[in-house]
């Protein structure tokens, strides 16, 4: 690709992918916290707990309903941020990384083989980490996140052997932010869909669909924030992919991540 085409593509690409992010990853964690803010009004106690916000010169009480008796005429869907984002996302690391040089190292690195490891990796990511959550493991949240942060950090070293420090370290924000997408498409819509139709329909819901949601969701704010750090990396090679320990700097990078994460929920 010429050289102006290709950085204006790469600019276009990646002011998309940053907007797009911001408005997913924003409402994530806006949503989230007015759970846990709604859980607290319901503890203290009250027939209809709700949350007062105050925002650019008015105020906003939200109510959160568990089984509405009827639907309003228009209800609002988050769900395109997330796939935007990741549409955006993979385009870019096809232009930066598969496209741009950037991709191949390690010492078992040929082409064929980064190529494979690295697409692969995006792909099973999101089967193990289902696999996880589906299984007796992801009813223990403490149990899965020692596990999954071992099995990341493996993946991480793993990615290393046939890419390039940078393109191994992109590729474990962008599994992340794989697995944070298909919760979205795979474990949070379709649910969302079936209690639509039963209310449509006058019956009541499964619970355990909102709940299973709902965990889903929680999962993905704990997962921005680490694929946030690290995409920023990319411009800190010394400090982070370019570092002898760059795996265990990996490895602090998400476990910070997940401590602010914790933080920004509890705010």
């Amino acid at each position: 690709m010429e050289g102006s085409v290709a950085e204006w593509v790469n600019l276009v690409v990646r002011w998309f992918h940053v907007v797009a992010g911001i408005m997913w990853i924003g409402q994530t964690f806006l949503f989230n916290r007015l759970e846990s803010r709604l859980a607290a009004a319901a503890r203290r106690g009250g027939a209809r707990p709700s949350v007062w916000l105050v925002h650019s010169g008015g105020f906003y009480v939200v109510e959160k309903e568990t089984s509405p008796a009827t639907l309003p005429p228009s209800l609002f869907w988050f769900k395109w941020e997330s796939a935007l984002t990741w549409m955006s996302g993979f385009v870019l690391l096809l232009v930066v990384y598969y496209s741009g040089g950037l991709l191949v190292g390690g010492p078992e690195a040929s082409t064929g083989r980064a190529i494979a490891v690295g697409l692969g990796v995006l792909v099973g990511g999101w089967v193990v980490y289902d696999g996880l959550c589906r299984s007796p493991l992801g009813r223990t949240p403490a149990a899965m996140a020692v596990v999954g942060f071992a099995m990341i950090v493996a993946t991480g070293f793993l990615l290393t052997r046939f890419l390039s420090g940078r393109a191994a370290y992109i590729h474990v924000g962008g599994m992340f932010g794989t697995i944070m997408a298909a919760n979205v498409w795979m474990r949070i819509l379709p649910p969302q869909r079936r209690m639509i139709a039963a209310t449509a329909k006058g019956e009541p819901f499964d619970q355990s669909l909102a709940a299973g949601a709902k965990r889903r969701s929680k999962h993905n704010t704990f997962l921005a924030v680490p694929a946030t750090f690290i995409m920023i990396s990319n411009h800190f090679p010394t400090a982070t992919y370019g570092n002898h320990y760059a795996v265990p700097i990996l490895g602090a990078l998400i476990l910070v991540g997940w401590a602010a994460a914790a933080l920004i929920r509890r705010g």
